[in-house]
């Protein structure tokens, strides 16, 4: 068995993550870390080593699946891991994360009020105010914060999803950081 390394813990960040954005939806700025890191080991690696070590996502989903059996094991479809899925995804995932901007502008211009909502799964509005307490920050800030968090805990979702219908890290397939970074990869190794 191979010695554990520090980062082998980090799908306890995930929880910490979601738990701290429960309480206090500013948390959900810690978030953008798992935007720019897998980014910047890519970049200057030239490698998948945060997607395939450090994700903490993709490891709590290992840790769900395997160690904890919720996984049914079955082979991830070959639609998913399809080029035109992940890229499709990864453009949807992109028009999200480009609308939680949008949002965030239309705030921060004063176009449009601050909503204490959570959207699952893009649809779906769960009520979040007790997570903040208006005029802590500004409400740019806190749009940013619940646009963000829904958008995280909808990919953990889906995740979960998946990995309990296929494979434990069958989200790791078509998930739009690792498909942006093999792009990243596969353009600095070329």
């Amino acid at each position: 068995m191979l010695k554990k390394q520090w980062y082998d813990y980090l799908w306890i960040w995930s929880i910490i993550y979601f738990a701290l954005g429960f309480f206090n939806i500013l948390f959900a700025w810690l978030g953008m870390i798992d935007f720019f890191l897998p980014l910047i080991f890519a970049i200057f690696g030239g490698n998948k080593f945060f997607c395939n070590n450090m994700c903490g996502r993709g490891q709590l989903l290992n840790k769900l699946g395997t160690d904890l059996k919720c996984s049914s094991n079955h082979k991830t479809p070959k639609w998913m891991v399809s080029k035109w899925f992940r890229y499709g995804f990864l453009i949807f995932f992109l028009t999200m994360f480009s609308n939680i901007i949008y949002q965030t502008y239309l705030v921060f211009s004063g176009a449009n009020s601050l909503r204490e909502v959570v959207k699952l799964f893009w649809t779906f509005k769960v009520p979040w105010g007790w997570a903040y307490t208006q005029g802590t920050t500004l409400d740019w800030i806190a749009q940013f914060s619940f646009g963000f968090y829904s958008l995280m805990l909808t990919s953990t979702l889906i995740g979960i999803i998946v990995m309990v219908l296929f494979k434990p890290r069958s989200w790791c397939t078509f998930c739009p950081m690792g498909t942006m970074t093999q792009g990243i990869c596969k353009l600095k190794n070329h």
